[in-house]
């Protein structure tokens, strides 16, 4: 697809709150993954603990930062419970929808975690874990359905 050759590597489903979306255009994963999107689950969804914190989306990266208080759950808790992660739609109705959608909407995702290489070589994988963070730790999904709730 749009060269690069497509690796699954586990399914996935997901019903998560969209804490940040960020789209690319000049990137060289662009022409396959045209939006990033941040999600949250659990309590990473509860407008309490995220009116708490800064959430910001820039080069294909998740942030977030806290006040004086401190973070309002656990930091271990927001890397489990939210991540960025790298949108490939996998037809144009699924494109249609992730055009649709915006911070604060909660929506169900299906589809697979992928390894996507490039005919060049560069290689982009996806994350398997939810407890890893820094470079590599993002998902790469082939969204098959996505459905705003």
């Amino acid at each position: 697809m749009k060269d690069f050759q497509i690796t699954p590597l586990a399914d996935f489903e997901l019903t998560a709150r969209v804490l940040s979306r960020a789209d690319y255009r000049f990137d060289p994963e662009s022409p396959l993954s045209p939006t990033d999107l941040a999600l949250g689950w659990g309590r990473m969804s509860d407008s309490a603990v995220l009116d708490k914190l800064k959430i910001s989306q820039s080069s294909r990266w998740y942030t977030y930062r806290w006040g004086n208080d401190g973070p309002p759950i656990p930091p271990d808790e927001i890397i489990r419970s939210s991540s960025n992660m790298h949108m490939i739609p996998a037809d144009t109705t699924v494109a249609a929808t992730l055009l649709r959608v915006r911070p604060g909407d909660l929506v169900h995702l299906r589809g697979e975690l992928i390894q996507a290489r490039r005919d060049d070589g560069r290689v982009w994988r996806s994350s398997l874990s939810r407890t890893d963070t820094g470079d590599g730790a993002c998902e790469v999904v082939w969204v098959k359905s996505l459905d705003v709730l």
